[in-house]
C-alpha cells in the first residue's frame, strides 16, 4: 500500500469492517474482462456468504473459474471544503482475494442464510422450506488475502 498511514493494521477492526459492512462486490473473470457484481452477504470465521438467483451470468463465471476478489466499504462519506482541493472522504475499505463455492447442501444452506440475516440485523430463529434450499443458490467466499485501508479517522 502506497501510503503506510492510511492502512488497517488492526485484525479486530478488519473483523468488525467484515461483521458489520452490507455490501460486498466480487470481481469475477469473464475470459479478458473484469465483471463486477455488488451483493449483500454476512460473515464468520474468515468466509462471506451471498444469496444468489440459480441462472445468470455470475453462476456461469463462478462455475468457470473459482478465483474472486472482493471490495467493503464501511460507512463512506464525502468531507466538503471551502475550495474544491479540500475536499476530500471518509472511509473504511477492504479489498481482498479468495475462491468462492456453491453450498449443495441443506443444512449448509441454512447456517449460510442464517449467517447472512445476522449481519443484516435478524437475530432470531429462521425457517426455511425445505423444497425452496433445494432450488436456492448459496454461495461461500474463502478469504485467502485481505488488505484494509482509512481516510478521515484519527488513530
Amino acid at each position: 500500500m502506497r501510503r503506510n498511514d492510511k492502512e488497517i493494521k488492526d485484525p479486530a477492526l478488519i473483523e468488525q469492517i467484515l461483521s458489520t459492512s452490507e455490501v460486498c462486490r466480487i470481481g469475477l473473470l469473464d475470459g479478458d474482462r473484469p465483471y463486477i457484481v455488488p451483493m449483500n452477504y454476512g460473515y464468520r470465521n474468515g468466509f462471506i456468504y451471498f444469496h444468489s438467483a440459480p441462472a445468470g451470468k455470475k453462476i456461469e463465471l463462478i462455475k468457470a473459474n473459482c478465483r474472486v476478489c472482493f471490495e467493503i466499504e464501511h460507512h463512506y462519506s464525502v468531507v466538503k471544503g471551502e475550495v474544491a482541493c479540500d475536499w476530500t472522504s471518509r472511509f473504511r475499505s477492504l479489498m481482498g482475494t479468495g475462491t468462492i463455492e456453491i453450498l449443495t447442501g441443506n443444512d449448509d444452506k441454512k447456517e449460510a442464510l442464517d449467517i447472512i440475516m445476522h449481519q443484516h440485523g435478524r437475530s432470531e430463529p429462521n425457517n426455511y422450506k425445505e423444497q425452496l434450499l433445494g432450488r436456492m443458490v448459496v454461495l461461500r467466499l474463502k478469504i485467502e488475502e485481505i488488505s484494509g485501508k482509512e481516510s478521515g479517522y484519527k488513530n
